[in-house]
């Protein structure tokens, strides 16, 4: 699919015919075929990057400059809102004034920011501005991810710590590391994110036009404002990092006293039931000259000294407050 903004007298006009327009400022291909890749191609005099290219880690083959466009992939992000986020690869290219987005997701940030261009023309004045929204929708969305993410750390830090009866921690324990490794992958996420977008931004900065307030409506985003926003978040992503690493240590600790508690209890009944067996096991031997056979009190004698032999331990155990 390819999606053109192009201005016109009226304003920034969204054509999905498939056709380049010469007075396009932002083309947009989502999953696109060959034949729409072949258009943008011969229009700008520019090789969109394959899927397998945008891909690649490495800094040289995401951030370049080739034929007087400059090539800039990002990881953006993706299904944030469901149990399985995504990163995707998107690639932006700036050339003769034109922004083109390659991208085989659509991330929130693309929708939002295509409703902001139909209410504001000037957030897609040009190729430079619209890339600027572009990246501050990502880094607002990015925002939105790692406060839901603190949230939800801080709402299972409540619940780890709160006693409850055994028979519902056990089953809780289970949801809560399930719920921790969720936070943790898209937190994971947004940092790769934070970072890719970070080093577009400073590879854009250098050779960034001025855009003016005529092209971004006078409330357009700024260079210092995103690197500051992004250092902040940066920050706040490695410290919520670090809590739920903390708090999967906790979760961990918190079953491992549970087992503790539960061992102790076997260990306590295995002792408790150890001294009646043995004074059961002497006066159950079937030797012919047993002097206490003889006894008329015998069996009460026996009955009180395997009773006694199983109350002192536990006795034993609560002075010493083992139990």
């Amino acid at each position: 699919m390819i999606r053109t903004y192009r201005i016109t007298a009226t304003g920034v006009l969204r054509d999905d015919s498939a056709k380049y327009a010469g007075n396009a400022v932002w083309i947009d291909l989502l999953n696109p075929t060959k034949e729409e890749e072949a258009a943008v191609e011969t229009a700008l005099k520019l090789a969109v990057p394959t899927r397998e290219e945008m891909a690649e880690i490495e800094v040289s083959s995401r951030l370049y400059q080739e034929n007087d466009a400059t090539f800039m992939t990002a990881t953006v992000v993706n299904k944030a809102d469901t149990e399985h986020p995504e990163a995707a690869a998107i690639t932006f290219v700036l050339a003769h004034g034109v922004l083109v987005t390659v991208r085989h997701d659509d991330p929130q940030p693309f929708r939002i920011f295509a409703q902001v261009v139909e209410r504001r023309h000037g957030a897609c004045a040009s190729g430079e501005a619209a890339f600027l929204g572009l990246m501050e929708a990502i880094i607002d969305r990015l925002a939105d991810i790692l406060e839901r993410a603190n949230a939800g750390v801080d709402g299972i830090s409540r619940e780890v710590f709160i006693q409850r009866p055994n028979s519902m921690r056990s089953r809780q324990y289970q949801q809560m590391l399930a719920q921790v490794g969720r936070i943790g992958d898209l937190t994971s996420k947004a940092r790769e994110s934070l970072v890719s977008i970070s080093r577009v931004l400073s590879f854009y900065g250098p050779t960034a036009r001025a855009v003016t307030k005529a092209e971004n409506g006078g409330q357009g985003p700024s260079l210092k404002s995103m690197n500051a926003d992004l250092q902040s978040l940066s920050d706040h992503a490695n410290f919520l990092s670090n809590k739920v690493t903390f708090l999967l240590e906790a979760i961990l600790g918190m079953i491992s006293i549970d087992q503790n508690e539960v061992m102790k209890i076997f260990s306590v009944v295995a002792v408790v039931f150890m001294p009646p067996t043995l004074v059961a096991s002497i006066w159950g031997m079937n030797f012919q000259f047993m002097p206490e056979l003889s006894w008329p009190l015998g069996y009460p004698l026996a009955l009180t000294t395997i009773a006694v032999a199983a109350v002192a331990p536990l006795w034993y155990f609560r002075k010493r407050k083992w139990l």
